[in-house]
């Protein structure tokens, strides 16, 4: 019994779901003026003054905070089977339908919100890992709920998911660093959809 484990933006992905969905949520203009209040914000990240989970965070809460929990949880459901479709690789659903054929255990592990990536994973029969967005009184406070789903997040989060030990062999997909812890659980990883070494990380 085999566990195969994808990151999603970047790796199933052509483009970065989270500004494509933000842009999809509050248009084009409210995106790109609501990126320049946040110039600040991708300096501070680019300087290394502030982490990028808060980075994500901050523009989570600029464009996300105050709306109806339903209003936007039927926005990412749009979103997430009109447009997400669009920007799939294709050598991706190629991959999960080997796995699943092969009656694989397969898993998104993503960095990205679970609300626009759920709807995604269940026409397609896969599991979900996912950053979670915090509600307050029916109202999406853009603050997370759950750690920010990358590097060894994605390790706690998969082993508090699946016993490993069920498994007899692991396949892991991802396309940067925040992956590599991730990748370094497996058997037999691609990063950028090329197979490499695995390479496991010392621990903290």
């Amino acid at each position: 019994m085999a566990l195969a484990l994808f990151d999603f933006d970047g790796t199933i992905t052509c483009r970065d779901s989270f500004a494509g969905f933000t842009k999809h949520l509050v248009g084009k203009t409210r995106f790109y003026l609501g990126v320049a209040c946040l110039m600040p914000v991708v300096a501070g990240f680019l300087l290394g003054f502030i982490r990028a989970w808060r980075a994500k965070e901050l523009m989570s809460m600029l464009f996300f905070r105050g709306r109806d929990v339903r209003e936007f949880e039927e926005s990412a459901s749009r979103y997430s089977r009109q447009e997400l479709p669009g920007i799939v690789r294709k050598v991706a659903i190629e991959r999960i339908k080997w796995h699943q054929q092969r009656g694989d255990t397969v898993v998104v592990v993503s960095a990205s919100i679970a609300s626009w990536l759920k709807d995604w994973c269940e026409s397609h029969c896969v599991d979900l890992i996912a950053t979670e967005l915090e509600v307050k009184e029916g109202r999406i406070s853009g603050r997370f709920l759950t750690r920010n789903c990358s590097g060894r997040e994605k390790v706690r989060r998969i082993a508090e998911r699946y016993d490993l030990s069920d498994f007899n062999y692991i396949y892991a997909y991802g396309d940067s660093p925040g992956d590599r812890p991730m990748l370094a659980i497996a058997n037999e990883c691609y990063y950028r959809w090329k197979r490499v070494r695995p390479v496991r990380m010392t621990t903290d």
